[in-house]
């Protein structure tokens, strides 16, 4: 996998929404809070289009990765916001363009569809954490500085990351390359050029809003289709508001264990990454890790 370089303070972090259409408020909110954090911050006048529930049109949204990612100032890609679109453009991604200049590219969400790309396409290290218009937008609470500075600015392993509340499904430790996504977009793409390499890996999924026997189904779908054959362990996240009705009468941990138990690796449910409503912790996508009690040891800079 190739390593973008590492980021750095006052470097240019680039906006783009490839996904839903993006309240311009929460943008800005979220470019100022960058600012802050010592960044400087540019994204296309025309951030703010819609396009029925896009952020505009497909060629917007293509010209907009494109620009940015060509530009040698921009050495981040954060996305503005997730929702749905991102399928839209990978068909028309040019790849090459792209592997010419690794950059740093964070999201999650609908933008799972991106980091599977970036994966298959281009054999990039990318990041699954916060997005401007939600989680930097909202404040210090609602994302992660510490897994942030340690993933994305310091080109050394990260070590043992940790989340608060996580639970342990499945006992055991397994190494292998970190990988995932939103669950809901990880299905969508079984069958496609980008399918996501599972073989030997510990797969983290995370979703929301999605009903427990929606979860079965998706988890079914990525079991009939061999995805969860050769995996070395899982991790869930919190799954926020995955819930059929608030006297369900079970947990979708116990049917997560369920489904997952006789796949006979390790496994951990809650982490915070992702859909969460605060501390959304920064993961690297690509790079070697330990799962291990309760946590995630990051084996090796991701980051050059």
């Amino acid at each position: 996998m190739v390593k973008p370089p590492a980021l750095k303070p006052g470097d240019m972090i680039g906006v783009m929404a490839p996904a839903s259409n993006v309240r311009l408020d929460w943008l800005t909110a979220g470019v100022r809070e960058l600012e802050r954090l010592g960044f400087r911050v540019i994204h296309r006048p025309d951030i703010g289009a819609k396009e029925r529930y896009t952020a505009g049109t497909l060629r917007r949204r293509l010209d907009e990765l494109h620009a940015l990612w060509t530009n040698p100032e921009v050495k981040a890609i954060v996305a503005a916001r997730g929702g749905y679109g991102t399928m839209h453009l990978l068909p028309h991604i040019e790849a090459a363009r792209l592997r010419a200049q690794p950059k740093i590219f964070v999201g999650y969400s609908d933008l799972t569809a991106l980091h599977l790309f970036l994966h298959r396409a281009c054999d990039l290290v990318t990041f699954h954490g916060p997005m401007v218009a939600k989680d930097f937008s909202a404040g210090p609470t609602h994302y992660d500085w510490d897994s942030f500075q340690r993933l994305v600015m310091n080109a050394q392993p990260a070590g043992k990351l940790t989340s608060p509340h996580v639970e342990t499904l499945i006992g055991g430790t397994a190494t292998g390359r970190l990988v995932g996504g939103c669950l809901s977009l990880v299905a969508a793409l079984v069958g496609t050029p980008w399918q996501l390499a599972t073989e030997g890996a510990i797969l983290f999924l995370e979703d929301t809003a999605t009903k427990p026997y929606q979860i079965d189904r998706l988890l079914q779908q990525l079991r009939l289709a061999g995805q969860l054959d050769r995996v070395a362990g899982f991790v869930f996240g919190e799954m926020s508001d995955c819930v059929q009705h608030p006297d369900q009468g079970y947990q979708l941990a116990e049917v997560i264990h369920d489904l997952i138990r006789p796949v006979g690796v390790p496994a951990l449910y809650g982490w915070r990454s992702g859909h969460s409503e605060v501390g959304n912790l920064t993961l690297p996508f690509g790079v070697r890790a330990r799962l291990e009690a309760g946590a995630l040891d990051i084996l090796e800079a991701a980051v050059a």
